[in-house]
């Protein structure tokens, strides 16, 4: 199904809103360079929102971990991101989640999944900004990996997870990694942990970036 013009569509325009303001009001702790790539992001987003693009879904698809969908979308409703789980919520059904890599590690293909919402393979149509989720099981661990040329941020919807083992990040928190910086992730015993991302880069590294494990 394709249809123009994304702001006709009011859950995906409240989707693109919020995604703005957690990344306008989301605290860059005093770093410059996180504080510079939130205003990076801003322009992306703006600049979606300017040109308005078309919504082009693929088939719906869900993958194991998103057994673990509900209880996410439900914690993050009771944290400083309520309003943000809010509006996946409503767009939730029409969601493509992948994997992103053509060979999956067995013991990480029913503990991992990502879906975009913005970018070169939509739903909105964008070559200016990769936006989307990463949904993770409870003790999952997301093996230590790159991305050549683009800078990528996640901001914690719910659940609780590390990078690098640095550090524990709750909801509302920002993680930003430089362009071709390795990390690694892990989440907490109990709960599911479900982030929101964004890669920023020219088109031709957006558009044709292939996810490898380091």
């Amino acid at each position: 199904m394709t249809a123009s013009g994304f702001r006709d569509h009011p859950n995906w325009a409240y989707l693109l809103q919020e995604v703005r303001r957690v990344y306008r009001n989301t605290s860059s702790g005093g770093s410059k360079i996180i504080r510079e790539h939130q205003r990076t992001v801003g322009k992306a987003l703006s600049a979606v929102h300017t040109v308005n693009p078309s919504l082009d879904f693929s088939e719906p698809t869900t993958l194991p971990v998103c057994a673990h969908l509900d209880r996410a979308l439900d914690n993050g409703k009771l944290g400083p991101m309520a309003s943000f789980a809010r509006a996946v919520e409503r767009i939730r059904d029409v969601l493509a989640w992948r994997y992103g890599y053509e060979s999956v590690p067995p013991k990480l293909a029913d503990r991992y999944a990502y879906c975009e919402l913005a970018g070169p393979r939509g739903p909105m149509i964008t070559e200016e900004i990769i936006i989307g989720l990463v949904l993770f099981a409870p003790r999952c661990t997301y093996p230590q990996h790159s991305h050549r040329g683009i800078t990528e941020s996640y901001v914690a919807i719910s659940g609780a997870f590390s990078e690098n083992d640095l550090g524990v990040y709750a909801p509302g928190s920002i993680i930003f990694n430089r362009a071709a910086e390795v990390h690694r992730i892990t989440t907490g015993q109990t709960e599911p942990c479900l982030l929101l991302y964004a890669w920023t880069g020219t088109a031709a590294t957006l558009r044709d970036d292939r996810l490898t494990f380091d």
